[in-house]
């Protein structure tokens, strides 16, 4: 109890020492937050007004743009704030409600990224049976049950983060609260409870990359032997937004959270967070209509 002192805000890592950069680091997040607030806001409200995108696919892109809207809003403001405000603090309250929102929103994208797997194999490989397969209550359940891992892993995480004493150093390897980051300067030598919490997390991710990765064999072998060539094209092109979306967001995740957190991070591991925390949300509208047409014809119909 002696060494135990109530922490009452972080310090978090800064891009640069230089004020101007700082605020030009300030001013792109602002172009990026505001790009990626639009991008996901646009596909909210076309897919609930156009009639023709009430279907399966589109309603987990829904909520597929709802969590990127909610994830990255968790994230860059604060930094974009600290930014312009010339310090870079957040306090204890602060930084525990972005560790949970951000692992509860991006716990909630893993599982709606795996139903979008499983619809686009329901959709290629049994289409005759997809309305029955795929109805509104299946595609209900789904996006409750995302929610519901987003929110036990945000509060397993958390609590088993925030259990942990914080009587060393105050300042977070990382431009905002994640959990390796606060390991890496919370004194306590017993890490039992969040090291379970996120072995048991690896095995959520592992799961839902298995089953994406068995639905893609069976979509792509059945696109295989589909024997025109313009309903090969049809079919790769609903499929690859979805593979690049996956990629992008397990991938860069993966090789921030599994790499060890440095003592004093470089500019290339904030760009790394960077990758995996903004990029997708930021990506995910651009990959989904440029492509889409069903989107852009929605897009014309409310313009």
């Amino acid at each position: 109890m002696d060494n135990y002192t109530v922490v009452m805000e972080f310090f978090l890592m800064e891009f640069s020492d230089t004020r101007e950069l700082r605020v030009l680091h300030g001013f792109l997040f602002m172009l990026i937050y505001l790009a990626t607030l639009i991008g996901n806001f646009l596909i909210i409200v076309l897919v609930t007004l156009d009639q023709c995108l009430h279907t399966p696919m589109y309603f987990f892109l829904k909520n597929l743009s709802f969590f990127d809207f909610c994830l990255i809003s968790t994230i860059v403001p604060k930094s974009i704030l600290n930014s312009f405000s010339n310090k870079s603090t957040i306090s204890f309250l602060g930084c525990v409600l972005q560790v949970l929102l951000v692992i509860h929103f991006a716990g909630s994208e893993v599982f709606i990224l795996t139903a979008m797997s499983y619809d686009r194999y329901v959709a290629i490989c049994h289409p005759l049976h997809y309305d029955i397969i795929m109805n509104k209550a299946v595609c209900v359940q789904m996006a409750a049950v995302s929610w519901f891992f987003g929110g036990f892993f945000g509060g397993l995480y958390s609590g088993g983060t925030f259990s942990l004493s914080f009587c060393g150093s105050k300042s977070v390897p990382q431009f905002f609260c994640d959990v390796p980051s606060l390991l890496k300067i919370s004194c306590s030598k017993d890490h039992l409870t969040i090291n379970i919490s996120v072995t048991i997390g690896i095995f959520y991710g592992f799961f839902c990359l298995l089953a994406i990765a068995f639905s893609y064999v069976c979509i792509f072998s059945a696109v295989l032997s589909i024997p025109s060539v313009q309903g090969r094209s049809k079919a790769f092109s609903t499929c690859l937004p979805h593979l690049i979306v996956v990629a992008t967001f397990l991938l860069t995740g993966a090789i921030a959270y599994l790499k060890p957190v440095p003592e004093s991070p470089s500019l290339l591991d904030l760009l790394l967070s960077v990758l995996y925390s903004v990029l997708p949300p930021t990506l995910n509208p651009i990959i989904y209509s440029l492509r889409n047409k069903e989107i852009k014809a929605a897009l014309r119909k409310l313009l």
